[in-house]
This record gives structure tokens, sequence and C-alpha cells, in this order.
């Protein structure tokens, strides 16, 4: 008889929730970490980031006070070491809060490195991997090293920095995500490379606070995965924030210095600069973690360095399962928390739908904010449908114009024949909040008639995504 009904190898975003669900169909799980117990979303990447952008939001509204109405006195600054101590605070929280839903669902924790000897079968040995500082204790009651077995094993292993040949993050002049939540000292200037979430979310994080930002981007338009209408919107707002945006540029050479960078850039056309900066991040994506693990020997099938699974998150290999950043794009962590519901619910067999990739919401939390969900314009396009396209400025919106966050729109994309929304993209305020609404409202099939009967509520910013939805069908009231 195995040890466990499920062990769950990692426990980020993915396996946690894994764990969870697990135990709440009356599994007996176990979770394995060799790390940071709630992984990298909760101690280096989703939340502390978003601890320090609303650090940088407050002071950019205090040097905007008088925009408001409002004089303030004395000094108003960014602290820096206080701001990383708050980061950092809000990451030991919520990875308290992990601790405590495991043992609350009776969750065994196993600590260290787990290693697949059989489709059955782990051995966990210490932890050969530093860990990134500051870490905390391992959680109370967990088990250690040694020999488990489970009739399912879920691999939630999650990703790293993907580091380019020649351009590797050495810790101190060249950063990766990393080194850039825990800053020793505030940059004067800085070189991004990289304009995706990660990217352009440091960039605004520290332009905010004071740093000479460029931003290096290989592909022709900022944040690369958005709709162009909206990616040319925010290259707008960030340049007019003083960040200097170079496109269609490759990061050819660093050299260091004792503590400066020269990043050497050549633009698609052969024009080739220097820039000089105190430090450089390093943003150019995550590699999946699928090393270490005994995949190779039980020949379970990778596809182009991430592991391949079906619709219910199974590997070629029976009782093999992967979640989350591990089993490709996108890598991001409600899609690694509704895979670890999927992946759970199928193996108790309660038949869950298989994910639709298609219903992923993406969001950036620079300022201004940028969220989506579903096609681009492009993308419909070319995929050969007949589009109705609507478009609203946040200008127009009057929750906006009070708030002083003007610099907005909403774009809406729907199939001209059925009245299917494709896709749905906004920069502005809050819009990582407001994306929800056409996420729920794809999910339901919800026509462009039934948007435009829904009622929404007068003033706020969601205004605008009707009004979005009537000029798609040239009915906009208020522009």
């Amino acid at each position: 008889m195995a040890d466990y009904d499920i062990i769950i190898i990692g426990s980020g975003p993915g396996g946690y929730v894994a764990a969870i669900r697990a135990a709440q169909l009356g599994f007996k799980t176990a979770i394995v970490e060799r790390e940071h117990l709630a992984g990298i979303c909760s101690n280096w990447g989703c939340i502390p980031t978003k601890a320090l952008l609303r650090s940088a939001e407050i002071l950019h509204y205090g040097q905007h006070a008088k925009d408001y109405g409002l004089t303030l006195e004395g000094t108003f600054k960014a602290d820096l070491d206080a701001v990383v101590k708050r980061s950092r605070g809000i990451a030991v929280r919520m990875n308290n809060g992990v601790q405590f839903l495991m043992k609350k669902n009776k969750v065994d924790v196993i600590w260290g490195e787990a290693k697949l000897t059989k489709a059955n079968t782990i051995v966990v040995a210490p932890t050969k991997k530093p860990a990134m500082q500051p870490q905390g204790p391992v959680p109370k009651g967990a088990k250690g090293e040694g020999t488990y077995t489970a009739d399912h094993i879920i691999i939630a292993t999650g990703a790293r920095p993907r580091a380019l040949p020649g351009l590797e993050p050495d810790g101190k002049l060249i950063w990766t995500y990393f080194e850039a939540l825990v800053p020793p000292t505030m940059p004067k200037s800085l070189v991004v490379m990289g304009s995706g979430a990660i990217g352009i979310e440091f960039a605004s994080f520290y332009r905010t606070l004071g740093a000479e930002v460029t931003v290096v981007e290989v592909l022709p338009q900022v944040v690369p995965v958005e709709d162009a209408e909206i990616g040319a919107f925010a290259r707008k707002a960030f340049e007019k924030q003083g960040m200097k945006i170079l496109t269609s540029t490759k990061v050819t050479k660093v050299e260091k210095s004792a503590n400066s960078v020269t990043a050497h850039v050549e633009d698609d056309k052969g024009n080739k600069q220097t820039i000089q900066a105190e430090r450089m991040i390093s943003a150019v994506g995550v590699v999946a973690n699928v090393e270490n693990l005994g995949l190779e020997a039980l020949g379970v099938k990778l596809d182009r360095g991430v592991i391949a699974i079906d619709g219910l998150c199974r590997t070629n290999v029976k009782g093999v399962y992967a979640i989350g950043d591990v089993a490709g794009p996108p890598m991001l962590a409600h899609k690694a928390e509704h895979e670890a519901v999927i992946c759970v619910e199928a193996i108790k067999g309660l038949h869950p739908h298989p994910m639709d990739k298609a219903m992923i919401p993406g969001c950036t939390y620079c300022h201004p904010q940028i969220a989506s969900v579903g096609l681009t314009e492009a993308k419909a396009k070319e995929a050969g449908h007949e589009l109705k396209v609507g478009r609203f400025n946040f200008v127009a919106n009057g929750k906006a114009v009070a708030l002083g966050e003007d610099s907005g729109m909403v774009k809406t994309v729907f199939d001209a024949k059925t009245g299917k929304l494709l896709g749905a993209h906004m920069v502005g305020a809050e819009v990582t909040e407001l994306i929800q609404g056409f996420v729920v409202a794809m999910n339901l099939e919800t026509t462009e008639e039934e948007l435009m009967h829904t009622i929404f509520p007068h003033p706020t910013l969601s205004e605008t995504m009707k009004e979005a939805v009537l000029d798609a069908y040239g009915k906009v009231l208020n522009a």
C-alpha cells in the first residue's frame, strides 16, 4: 500500500492548491518543497512585486498631490529599505498563510529535493540548491529525506529566470527579478532587457522611484503579447514618464566595471549604440524546472523544454501529472491554480472541463496597468474571423476623470457573424481588476446583445467596458 494517494512536488500556486483540493476530496496528501513554501509567486514573484509597486503608486500620488488640491508639507520620498522591508514582510505573511492551509487540510509537508525513481515513488534528499535569501524556517512538523510512494504524483516545480549566453545574471551588476526585489541600494540608472510583464513592472517601479530607465525589447512593441494598440498606448505613457524604450533592439554584449555596466545594443537595421547604467535587469522570460526530477529515466515526454500534458494535466506516463509553469505557457499563477483543480478532480473521476487557454486573462501591474483576455485583433484576423472592434477611452469616463486617471482605453474584439466576444484588451487605472468581467462573459459565452443589455453601475471605471462593446456596434453613448 502506498504512503499517500497523491504527492505533489513543488508548493507554489499550482502545488499548494492541488494539495488543498486533494485533501478536500479525501485523498491522503503530501507536498514536497525544497526552498520556499508557497513557491516563487508568494515569496519572490507575484505578491512581493505588487507590494513594491503599491509603494511606488503611493509615491506617485504624493508627488502629484497638488493635482488633487492637496499640499504635502515636509519631505515626501521613498525609503528604499523600508519599501523592501514591507514587501518582504508581506511575503512572510503569504508563506505563513500557506503553512496554515497545509496544517488545516492535514497535508504533510516533506522538506527537501524530490526525484522520481518510479511512476509511484520519489526519493527526497537534502536540498542542493542554495535558497534565495531571506528564507523562512522549515515548517514545523515537516518530514525530511527518505523514500515515499503515492498512487499519483503531480509535478509542480515551476520555472526560473532564463539566462542568455554571454549575458548571464551575476547577482551584483546584472539582476534577475530575485535581486531586483531586494536592492541593497537604489540604482540611479537601469537597463531592463525585456519588456514582458516582469521587465516592464520593474521598469515602472524603478522609474517611479527616480531611476533613469532604458527598456530594450527585441520585438517591435513593448509588452509584446498584448494587442498592438494597447502596446502603443502603453509605450506613450511610459515615455511620458521618462522611460527610454528601444524596440526591435537586442543587447549583444555587456561590459562590467566596478559598479556599472555598459550594454551594447543593436536594432533590426544594424544601428548600434551603447548604454551605460549602474545595473541591468535581465527579464527575458523563464525556463521550466525539469532537471534532476528523474523524468528522462521514466520516459516522461518533454516538449520544447516543458512537460507535455493533455487537457487533464496527464503526462504520457500513467500516474504522473504536471501543472503550472513546468507544464508550459502561459506561465501564470492563476493558470497553475486552475490546472491544479482540473488535475485533482480528474484523478477523483469528477470529469472536469479541460483547460481552455483562450479564457486565461493576463495582467501587468505597471503604471498604467495592462490587462487582456482572448485574441488580439491581429490574431483574430489571422484566424479568419470577420470582426467588429470597439474602443473607448478613459478620458470620456466620469469616474476616471474624477480619479485623475483619464489616460486609458478599453478595446473589444467581436466575431461579426455570431456576436461572440473573441478578446478584450485594456490599459489604464485598475484594469487588472476590471478584466475579470470580460473573462466571466467569455466563459458564459455571452454575446454582444447580452453585454449591451447589462446595467453597469455609475460612476465606475467599468462603464468603459460597456461603452467599448457599444462602440463595436456603432452605439457608443459617451464618445
